[in-house]
């Protein structure tokens, strides 16, 4: 599902369809994560941005044990579909979870983490695709 391109081109068709692609994955994280009772959940595409990933979700739990229970579940839920993290960041903490799926990247913060590290300030010039309050 990764596709890797040069900041400020359009891409081939197949990089534009791997692109698709992790969009509507994005969307589906973003709803697990609303099924969850996530709170303030922010996805941001940045493709034009970085080459690290083309959407970043930002989103909150109301404590530690929130967090980790929302980061479980975006795992546990796409390991039913075969689909694991390539890197999996801070759940032990839970205060700032990291879910790294490649073209994906997943934050799941506390509140005063999330106004700590404020990414939605760090990556003002993405665009914002969906915001679920």
């Amino acid at each position: 599902m990764e596709a890797r391109k040069t900041l400020g081109t359009t891409g081939t068709p197949a990089e534009a369809r791997a692109r698709t692609a992790a969009r509507g994955f994005a969307q589906r994280i973003v709803d697990i994560l609303i099924d969850g009772k996530a709170e303030d959940t922010v996805l941001l595409d940045i493709s034009g941005l970085s080459i690290i990933a083309d959407f970043f979700i930002v989103t909150s739990g109301t404590s530690d044990r929130q967090v980790r229970a929302l980061a479980s579940r975006v795992i546990e839920k796409l390991a039913e579909e075969q689909i694991k993290p390539r890197r999996i960041e801070g759940l032990s903490d839970a205060r700032w979870v990291v879910l790294d799926f490649g073209d994906v990247v997943v934050h799941v913060f506390t509140p005063a983490d999330r106004r700590f590290y404020d990414l939605e300030e760090l990556w003002g010039s993405a665009v914002t695709i969906a915001r679920v309050l």
